[in-house]
């Protein structure tokens, strides 16, 4: 069984109920029991956090024995340096994912520090972008 860790960053704990029109209105705690259903061959995880420690420390926790992670790192994808350095570290292939597409929004989401290190990227597909991740591990 694949094991599959979908880690979130900094106030992605807020789906559902911030910026509606950008993110949209389920949480993602609901969004997460339903790829559980729909993968139920894979151990699917889910990590939440507002803290660039926290993510850095789960990455290196589980980057040399899981077979995927789906990072959305949220704000940390345009500033964190530390980040990218630790997704380079692991074995555990890393897919970014954004809901929004980000090239459509402020200039400063435009560019990522993320998407060098990681096996792919896949953003703009609102909530179904984690799925899509998913699917690039089958």
């Amino acid at each position: 069984m694949k094991k599959i860790l979908i880690l979130n960053g900094p106030n992605l704990n807020l789906l559902g109920v911030r910026e509606k029109s950008i993110y949209g209105d389920q949480s993602f705690e609901t969004y997460f029991q339903s790829l559980k259903e729909r993968y139920p061959s894979f151990d699917l995880e889910y990590f939440q956090s507002n803290s660039e420690g926290a993510i850095i420390d789960k990455l290196h926790e589980i980057g040399f024995s899981y077979d995927g992670i789906v990072l959305n790192a949220g704000a940390y994808t345009h500033t964190s340096v530390a980040i990218a350095d630790a997704i380079a570290a692991i074995r555990t292939p890393v897919v970014e994912v954004h809901i929004s597409n980000v090239h459509q929004r402020e200039s400063f989401r435009h560019h990522s520090f993320l998407s060098k290190v990681c096996k792919g990227v896949i953003l703009g597909f609102g909530l179904d972008s984690y799925r899509l991740a998913i699917e690039s591990f089958v």
